[in-house]
């Protein structure tokens, strides 16, 4: 069984258009995530969300993979030191 690792996903979003995408590839992964939190950027048309997960390194490898082939979504996963 992979170990599972605590990680954190910064997701900026600057087509409107992919949320509707975005939000059900998230919901694929629902069972991984610890939370989440979003804030519409208004002024800059852009949506700023962070995902924080705990989940075996392949989910965490494969669900950013997913994110980055998403029109208008850009994403960076990050690790706490080991």
């Amino acid at each position: 069984m992979d170990e599972y690792r605590v990680a954190l996903i910064g997701i900026i979003v600057h087509n409107p258009e992919a949320v509707d995408e975005l939000n059900s590839l998230l919901h694929e992964y629902s069972q991984y995530i610890i939370g989440r939190m979003g804030v519409p950027y208004r002024e800059r048309g852009l949506s700023i969300i962070s995902v924080a997960l705990d989940a075996p390194n392949d989910t965490i490898s494969a669900l950013a993979g997913k994110l980055g082939m998403i029109e208008g979504v850009s994403s960076k996963t990050t690790f706490p030191k080991a």
